[in-house]
């Protein structure tokens, strides 16, 4: 189905081992995920069976040469020198009819190497949870890793209790991180490190490889990507919840999701990852946690560097502040976009925080907050305001905020505005609550809302009677206050 050429084995051994995947009892397909693969060039899939036994690792799928990948990371700030795939193995990589190259992992295939005891397993219910939300990310235009299938294995994985075991298989760009470049240089093996840089460059910035300064390039094209997608996370109110430097992708996607969520009630300290015990990582922090690590790679890159050692720490400085010089700009269009402000509004950043200011006064749900603007900047008329205004508790402190917001909004008035409001505030998105619903259900052996869920978040911005059901925030008895990672 899929047409394997793998580049990464190309580079030193030191960054990759050979690993089979460890087979599974029962494997049966949970969800196969179609277009994608179309996109991927893959001819006509097989038999659900067949599907079932190639992304389980039950068997490999034809010109596989399954590895599983060397790195390292600062993990909540502690570095760790060698972590790697433990419980992933890279079936191979493909290259659609673009000439775009992707890798075919398998996540929870057994263990590897790099395992360090575990068990390299993964439960059912972190499968599903990266697959409604890798899937729902792609759909708001966020980059990511995408989900090709997640299958059962009929097999019981222990955590604090036992669970149902799955695999999931993803595609990304690539699985390199600022973690692989932390364990090049950690070996102080400087062709190694260099050939993973010229790698990079080859494979996706290639607009890099004429610079004057190739590898000081490379920074700055991944910083420019990183700034831009910490920007569009907090758009639609994402927290990554494990922004450790071993999962922050180079390529410049969403990547390794652990325990993430969506935030509801507005919070800027919002965190609801339960290892995240001092908020290192909460939601107005991951801007500042991308340069942090970005200075670790940078920190990587300057044995590359031209100059003496001074001089190679002042060019990547100068660049690693360059980080909001990126942000600023996307956080500005995304901000215009969801308020319906003229493209370029000079406004847009300083109505947004003081949008914000209101949400959080008034425990406003984020979503529902910019969906209620959306549907009122199409028909200003009472009963969408009402709507608006019920999503506060402090309504009299909201109204002269809309007052002037109605005052500079261009939506009614301008069709392109207007439809980059409706394409800027998705209806629906991956509720925690329903998340976890649709988890239980699943391990009550009950696929059917997993499918649902899976149809409306994948059409995140069409405002259908199936979308509603699925948009409404918690009530305070349905709130998801932690969520946890599947290791």
């Amino acid at each position: 189905m899929l047409t394997f050429d793998t580049s990464y084995t190309r580079l030193p051994e030191m960054l990759w081992s050979t690993c089979q995947p460890t087979p599974v009892k029962a494997p049966a397909l949970i969800a196969f995920n179609a277009e994608l693969a179309a996109h991927l060039g893959g001819a006509e899939p097989p038999d659900e069976a067949t599907l079932a036994g190639w992304f389980s690792g039950n068997q490999l799928p034809p010109g596989a040469e399954p590895v599983a990948l060397a790195y390292a990371g600062h993990q909540f700030g502690n570095f760790v020198p060698q972590l790697g795939d433990g419980r992933a193995v890279l079936l191979g990589e493909v290259v659609d009819p673009q000439g775009r190259r992707f890798d075919v992992q398998l996540k929870g295939s057994g263990r590897t190497p790099y395992s360090r005891g575990g068990d390299g397993r993964a439960p059912l219910g972190p499968v599903l949870r990266e697959y409604l939300v890798s899937e729902a990310m792609a759909a708001m235009s966020v980059p990511t890793t995408r989900a090709l299938a997640a299958v059962t294995t009929s097999e019981r994985v222990v955590r604090q209790l036992p669970e149902p075991g799955a695999v999931l298989t993803r595609v990304a760009a690539s699985h390199i991180r600022v973690g692989t470049f932390q364990f090049a240089a950690l070996h102080q093996d400087h062709a190694a490190l260099k050939a993973l840089a010229d790698h990079v460059i080859e494979r996706h910035y290639p607009e890099t490889t004429d610079a004057k300064s190739p590898y000081l390039a490379l920074f700055e094209a991944v910083l420019k990507r990183q700034a831009q997608l910490v920007a569009k996370w907090m758009g639609v109110g994402f927290i990554h919840g494990v922004m450790n430097t071993d999962n922050m992708s180079i390529a410049g996607e969403t990547i390794d999701y652990g325990p993430c969520a969506f935030m509801e009630a507005f919070d800027p300290q919002k965190v609801y990852s339960s290892i995240d015990e001092g908020g290192r990582y909460a939601f107005s922090n991951q801007p500042v946690i991308a340069q942090w690590n970005l200075a670790r790679f940078a920190e990587c890159l300057l044995p590359l560097l031209e100059g003496d050692q001074d001089e190679r720490v002042e060019q990547a400085t100068a660049v690693l502040r360059r980080f909001n010089d990126y942000f600023d700009p996307e956080w500005a269009r995304i901000s215009a976009d969801k308020l319906g402000l003229a493209e370029g509004s000079e406004q847009a950043a300083q109505m947004m925080a003081a949008l914000q200011a209101q949400m959080q006064q008034g425990r406003m749900d984020m979503t529902a907050t910019f969906d209620a603007l959306t549907r009122y900047a199409q028909t200003a008329n009472e009963e969408n305001r009402d709507a608006l205004f019920a999503l506060t508790d402090k309504p009299d402190a909201l109204a002269p905020w809309l007052d002037e917001w109605q005052g500079v909004q261009v939506a009614g008035q301008d069709e392109t505005r207007r439809q980059a409001m409706l394409q800027a505030n998705p209806v629906v998105i991956p509720r925690n609550h329903r998340v976890a619903e649709v988890i239980q259900a699943a391990v009550d052996g009950d696929f059917a809302p997993f499918h649902a869920m899976l149809a409306v978040v994948t059409q995140p911005f069409d405002d259908t009677p199936e979308a509603r059901k699925w948009s409404a925030p918690a009530s305070e008895q349905e709130q998801v206050l932690r969520t946890f990672c599947g290791t």
